[in-house]
């Protein structure tokens, strides 16, 4: 909690509205990780994310996932095309990232139903994606082996401003 607090201002100048105030989280479940989120992405589908999705909700979530796009092309926009590598030299430049974060999500969408080809632009996968959650859902994944909604959004918006901030930082250090 204390490493989402350290993030709040970047959240919140992210997405805009909802983010909590420094005091005003609550642990609501805690769930078993594994080796994804021991790298620090989210993996895990907590049981509270299978609750039922009214329309103003996933209304919500439609913007908080066309929020974090917003974010992303701000910085890709500012990135310079070579971004510096790692301390062993790894690392990819802003297309490089910019076709990752498309793809990856790409693929996140077809776990709530959402298939585009590869290549598809991101935004117009993400728009799609936000109609569908503005409908609201039972809770359940719309797909076998899919996500539910909350859930998707959490794993999309985190993906796609985790390289935004990527490219952000990257980017002073260039």
């Amino acid at each position: 909690m204390e490493a989402l607090l350290a993030y709040q201002v970047r959240y919140r100048d992210a997405i805009g509205h909802g983010f909590p105030e420094v005091g005003d989280l609550d642990v609501v479940e805690r769930v078993t990780g594994n080796g994804t989120t021991d790298f620090g992405a989210p993996d895990v589908v907590p049981a509270v994310d299978s609750a039922a999705v009214s329309p103003e909700e996933g209304a919500r979530l439609a913007s908080i996932l066309r929020f974090s796009h917003r974010a992303f092309q701000l910085a890709v926009d500012a990135a310079p095309g070579v971004l510096p590598k790692g301390p062993r030299g790894g690392g990819r430049d802003r297309d490089g990232i910019v076709d990752h974060v498309r793809e990856a999500n790409r693929a996140y969408a077809r776990k709530v139903g959402v298939k585009h080809p590869p290549g598809s632009d991101l935004g117009q996968t993400l728009d799609e994606v936000g109609e569908l959650l503005e409908h609201g859902s039972d809770g359940l994944p719309v797909v076998s082996g899919g996500w539910p909604a909350r859930y998707a959004v959490r794993r999309m918006a985190w993906h796609i401003l985790d390289h935004a901030w990527e490219l952000e930082d990257k980017s002073l250090g260039s």
